[in-house]
């Protein structure tokens, strides 16, 4: 048994911003994907990903007798699936900011959900937020508190633009220029991040006044401009506004930038020849560049090697 493929997702514009009703720009990264499968002679990563499932499948049964109005599952062919050892296989890396977990609810959804919304029909606005909402409940199994957006953008397979916590659609992005020198692109931190301590350590900054205000004033203004930019492909406008973006986020964001590249953030903002940025929560996992020249960017960072996601 093999189910369909569900890719990972990269967050371009909107980490931490969202929670607060700023714009974000998702879209699906096809170089990672997972599906449900079961093997004959399974790994001990197919075990443990099978005993994950087993206490996600008490989770979701939990949530079904609790709101059976949002969604139910077929949880006895659920269960049957998972007693004959059906697990997640998966190149997404965890803890990485690219939607590990979020692969994992929109196969789960697929397959067992039992009045599902499919990628076929009609998605007018109530149907995204629909999927959202049963997205999100899922997905705190794993994060404490989830916006539901990464399910969400695997389950779709399609750019989705926030506008706000009510108001989200799918989108178009410019088509990658072949030709361009500028491009997005990920650096590994060799690290591990945990979503949950990071967006603890946000939601306690909140509580400060000056914090507060600096995200409206600053954050959420740059990271509104940056999706509009994007969207609208005017590159010029793009990079000065990523690049105001990059200094709130290592001024005000960090113990969400691992230590060791608190110095290479601000070289990039400093030569122009890339800018960092936040890839999901922080704390390790991926980090997000954006450059104008790659060659140049990939000799200012030659002790890493990028990962390229978008070409302008």
């Amino acid at each position: 048994m093999k189910g369909p493929l569900f890719y990972s997702k990269i967050l371009l514009f909107g980490e931490y911003g969202i929670i607060q009703d700023s714009k974000g720009l998702s879209i699906p990264y096809n170089f990672y994907k997972g599906a449900l499968k079961t093997d004959e002679n399974p790994s001990s990563e197919a075990i443990s990903s099978n005993k994950s499932l087993d206490n996600f499948t008490g989770y979701l049964t939990t949530l079904q007798n609790n709101q059976p109005e949002l969604v139910t599952f077929n949880l006895t062919a659920l269960k049957s699936d998972i007693a004959n050892g059906m697990y997640f296989d998966s190149s997404i890396p965890q803890g990485y900011g690219v939607g590990s977990s979020g692969a994992l609810v929109a196969a789960i959804y697929d397959k067992y959900a039992t009045t599902k919304i499919t990628v076929l029909e009609n998605l007018t606005r109530d149907k995204l937020l629909q999927l959202k909402a049963i997205f999100s409940q899922m997905e705190s199994f794993f994060h404490g508190k989830s916006s539901g957006l990464d399910p969400l953008n695997s389950y779709l397979s399609l750019p989705i633009l926030i506008n706000s916590k009510d108001n989200i659609e799918p989108t178009g992005i410019p088509s990658q220029s072949t030709q361009g020198k500028g491009a997005v692109f990920l650096i590994d931190s060799g690290i591990v991040g945990e979503t949950a301590p990071m967006v603890s350590i946000f939601m306690e900054n909140l509580k400060d006044n000056g914090f507060r205000k600096m995200l409206k004033s600053q954050f959420i203004k740059h990271t509104d401009a940056c999706v509009d930019n994007f969207l609208h492909g005017d590159i010029k406008s793009l990079f000065a506004n990523t690049k105001k973006l990059s200094k709130v986020v290592l001024n005000h964001f960090k113990p969400m930038i691992p230590e060791q590249f608190h110095q290479i953030w601000q070289n990039g903002i400093e030569t122009n020849d890339y800018y960092l940025k936040l890839c999901g929560s922080g704390g390790g996992g991926y980090i997000l560049g954006f450059t104008e020249d790659l060659e140049k960017a990939k000799t200012s960072l030659k002790d890493f090697k990028l990962e390229v996601v978008y070409n302008f």
